[in-house]
């Protein structure tokens, strides 16, 4: 939410000596003239210069560049609203096809159904009301009362599941974290439980630490609970960060639709699914997981079609790169981006251990997101960080969620674009900033690296 701001008297004056703009233009108000195309661009792409350098940006996971032929399908997109599926019937073939390509990615069975969305947190979202809606049906069924119900996940969740949670009615049950505990497990759930408990979230590498919550345990949990007490409790896996990652680097691991108690995959496609942030999607096991009075059938743009999201109207051009992507790379290109971006991420943690000032707490073999602790409590984290920014490079100190308060960290997320090089620079301003903020270095240990593609 943004305050509206009438009351100011900010405005553009006349720019470049008043060749681009004569007049002023008022900042906050509505403007009485308007300005040429080439005056009002300019305007706006000299205020952005003041934003951060996106390739420096390690403190988001969304991806921010693209090949310039993705560049080019995307200007020629911009005008296609997804929504619009009687008008613009390819667009929605090819959409089809990226949400198989998911399914197939994440071993679906072939009754799978899915739903590109707005981000994760839209698709995390409806992946948890469909689950409550069933629930509700289950329950009115069987004569029990609907009331209360519950959902259950740890404090290393995405914001928007205690988005869900409060928007939707729901009791949120969260697992707290501990200071040497980062994620959640079968212990840590059993006891939270119920007949009313609508389902139990997973997710697959942590905002926070790097790191995936034991999904495999919770979903033999579930199995166990069902089989004893008859409680049908489905498990949401939240691979918003991970589920473009493990089938990749790690393709054995069962965290996917092989679980049978997994019903819902959510994933950021805009993460390392390497498109432009505005996209997201959510695959569930079988359609019947979503029931059909959450489905709205559309006539009033022509033809019948079938919606279900929180949103409306969108622009096309994230499926269509998302489709350009999976069809450039295809699974090599993919293991290979994925198993470089790793090898970096190990190569910035060494530099940041050999410092002596910084201890790992990231899962390095499966998130190419380098979480570290200070080793030395005067440290300053966020001391560290502002001096990291006055360098360009954006790299956020936070504390972990409760009762894991009292624990600081940095996170680096590398990404595609990050090479080698740049990690080298990054570690050697780290080393500069530490001795600014007044910490004693330790003389690097010589390392002989095998060589890596670059990102």
């Amino acid at each position: 939410m943004h305050r509206v701001r009438t009351d100011l008297d900010d405005v553009h004056a006349p720019a470049y000596a008043a060749r681009l703009l004569a007049h002023e233009v008022p900042a906050h108000r509505f403007p009485l003239e308007g300005a040429t195309p080439q005056a009002a661009a300019q305007l706006v792409r000299d205020e952005l210069n003041l934003d951060g350098n996106p390739t420096l940006n390690l403190a988001s996971f969304v991806s921010s560049w693209m090949e310039p032929e993705a560049d080019a399908l995307a200007l020629t997109t911009l005008n296609k609203n997804l929504i619009d599926q009687d008008e613009y019937p390819q667009s929605q073939v090819i959409h089809q096809r990226v949400i198989s390509m998911l399914g197939d990615l994440f071993h679906a069975p072939d009754g799978a159904w899915g739903t590109a969305t707005i981000g994760s947190s839209e698709a995390i979202m409806l992946g948890l009301l469909a689950h409550k809606r069933a629930w509700q049906s289950r329950r009115k069924a069987a004569g029990e009362p609907i009331d209360r119900p519950n959902l259950i996940f740890g404090a290393d969740v995405h914001t928007c599941w205690e988005k869900f949670a409060n928007y939707f009615e729901v009791e949120q049950r969260i697992v707290p974290l501990t200071d040497h505990r980062h994620t959640i497990g079968p212990e840590q759930v059993e006891p939270l439980v119920d007949e009313r408990t609508i389902a139990v979230g997973a997710v697959v590498g942590t905002t926070f630490t790097g790191q995936m919550d034991d999904v495999a345990g919770i979903d033999a949990l579930l199995g166990r609970i069902e089989s004893e007490r008859g409680w049908h409790i489905p498990l949401h896996v939240d691979a918003a960060s991970g589920g473009f990652l493990l089938p990749f680097c790690d393709p054995e691991t069962r965290w996917d639709f092989r679980l049978p108690h997994v019903r819902s995959i959510n994933v950021s496609n805009h993460k390392y699914g390497l498109v432009y942030p505005g996209m997201g999607s959510v695959v569930f096991r079988e359609k019947t997981d979503v029931p059909e009075e959450l489905v709205f059938h559309i006539d009033y743009l022509g033809g019948d079609m079938p919606n279900y999201s929180l949103n409306f109207s969108r622009p096309s051009t994230a499926v269509l790169l998302q489709y350009f992507a999976f069809l450039r790379l295809g699974r090599d290109g993919y293991e290979r981006i994925v198993r470089t971006c790793l090898a970096n991420a190990r190569v910035l943690t060494e530099h940041l251990e050999d410092t002596g000032c910084f201890a790992a707490l990231h899962d390095g073999r499966r998130f190419p997101v380098v979480v570290v602790r200070a080793t030395h409590d005067d440290l300053d984290l966020y001391a560290l960080a502002e001096r990291l920014r006055e360098r360009g490079w954006i790299v956020p100190a936070y504390h972990l969620p409760p009762d894991a308060e009292d624990l600081h960290v940095l996170r680096m997320v590398v990404k595609e674009n990050l090479s080698r090089d740049m990690v080298t620079i990054l570690a050697d301003d780290v080393k500069r900033a530490l001795k600014a903020v007044g910490q004693a270095v330790r003389p690097e240990r010589r390392r002989r690296h095998k060589r890596q593609p670059v990102c």
